[in-house]
């Protein structure tokens, strides 16, 4: 097997197949991200095209942003079930699904068939879950670098795909950006199946950080009770303030990123007579800061405080979307507001996935960030509707920016209300 026969050349170089492991779901998370991503260059077209209103598509885009969210905690329970690769394959068929069906759509319920439901749910499989159940299955050592590099693929698909998308979707059309999207799809599907593995034990070693090799917990036989997993989890965890400390600010964490930025930025500055390119090269320098941001932001969650590293992240990025509409839409005012608001656009992930480990143990860190992550994504889908309605209804996205920030700001008080690590809380059996 390549995975065996490479691990075993990595090693006699001192270097773990661990690392081989993230470079695979490294992909896999940017590919998605661009997926993600496309919607967003593509509402203008859309309106264009079929007449549709921006309400009407953002209710599509809601409900994708919606079940990629609910989907995480089962996410982590098919892991557990049916292993790593299995679930990674399906999902990236499941999005590839998707986005061939929307190249045949007319109507709107069909957009929200193959944009909503069917993308939501593949996207969902391969979600931040994703990159918290690599971190913690082949990760002792480094765990908080790793989640922040798997969290900074997003950033890179959007630094390296979008300004392209919308690039081509300008000279030949959205659905050539459909058809490329699904040809990415494919290349990170083939290094899945190549490189890919479940456990550090697959390939005989022990997780980094580790010396001794840590036998393969006993997968759940019986598909309904794996299902069941996350919800007998979430009723552990909900008796844990910290838990719904983590839900509350990533709810507003996603209120404030991706159902917002990602899904409407670009429409944004095209009602301020931005084109879409020039707009998406905005995201794309948003991009570049928030890759060293949030990998920088996982080198400190190894080693400060991960309370006050959310503090200062919500409280920036609160700061960034207030300053946002005084800025003129000029070069220099976005370009001040990218590097502030993509230094921390996702650099809140590791220190949230570290609490959550740190708080909930190892083994059950997937299913319960899988829960805090779906309130990441109710915030999200909330923005991306209610941004839309604001442009329908009040000819203006500004209001949505205005509470965004808001939410932020009381995100980053919220942050410094949670217990420090060890102190006694309202579910110490769940507590390492």
């Amino acid at each position: 097997m390549v995975s065996t026969v490479l691990a075993s050349t990595l090693a006699r170089r001192n270097i773990h197949y661990g690392w081989v492991v993230v470079g695979a779901t490294f992909l896999t998370m940017l590919v998605t991200a661009g997926a993600m991503g496309a919607p967003g260059v593509l509402i203008k077209p859309l309106e264009d095209e079929f007449g549709w209103s921006t309400s009407s598509i953002s209710s599509a885009l809601a409900v994708r942003l919606l079940l990629f969210g609910l989907m995480g905690p089962f996410a982590a329970a098919f892991m557990n079930h049916f292993g790593v690769r299995k679930v990674i394959v399906f999902a990236l068929i499941t999005i590839s699904v998707g986005f061939i069906g929307s190249l045949f759509m007319t109507q709107v319920w069909q957009l929200l068939l193959c944009w909503g439901i069917i993308i939501g749910f593949g996207t969902g499989l391969t979600a931040m879950v994703l990159a918290a159940t690599v971190s913690t299955r082949w990760f002792t050592k480094h765990r908080g670098l790793v989640v922040g590099m798997l969290s900074a693929s997003s950033a890179t698909g959007q630094l390296v795909f979008l300004p392209l998308m919308a690039e081509l979707t300008e000279r030949y059309g959205w659905r050539t950006t459909v058809l490329f999207v699904c040809g990415m799809i494919v290349v990170a599907a083939l290094v899945v199946l190549l490189l890919m593995r479940d456990r550090p034990a697959d390939v005989n070693l022990p997780l980094v950080g580790e010396i001794h090799v840590a036998p393969t917990p006993p997968a759940t036989k019986n598909l309904k009770a794996a299902l069941a997993s996350p919800l007998v989890i979430l009723r552990e965890a909900s008796a844990s303030s910290t838990f719904w400390i983590l839900a509350a600010t990533f709810f507003i964490c996603g209120l404030s990123t991706n159902g917002l930025i990602q899904t409407h930025f670009v429409t944004l500055c095209g009602d301020f007579g931005i084109v879409p390119v020039a707009a998406a090269s905005v995201l794309a320098v948003m991009g570049i800061f928030d890759f060293f941001g949030t990998i920088g932001s996982g080198w400190l969650s190894d080693r400060f405080d991960n309370r006050w590293l959310l503090f200062w992240y919500y409280g920036l990025r609160g700061l960034s979307l207030v300053y946002l509409p005084f800025s003129n839409f000029t070069f220099y005012g976005l370009s001040i507001f990218a590097v502030f608001y993509g230094l921390d656009w996702i650099a809140t992930v590791p220190p949230t996935v570290k609490i959550a480990a740190d708080r909930f143990g190892r083994e059950k860190a997937g299913l319960v960030f899988g829960w805090v992550f779906a309130a990441h994504q109710l915030g999200a889908a909330t923005a991306a509707y209610g941004a839309g309605l604001s442009r329908t209804e009040l000819s203006t996205y500004l209001p949505a920016f205005f509470i965004a920030g808001a939410f932020c700001v009381l995100a980053a008080v919220l942050a410094l209300t949670i217990s420090r690590s060890g102190s006694t809380d309202k579910a110490p059996a769940m507590a390492h």
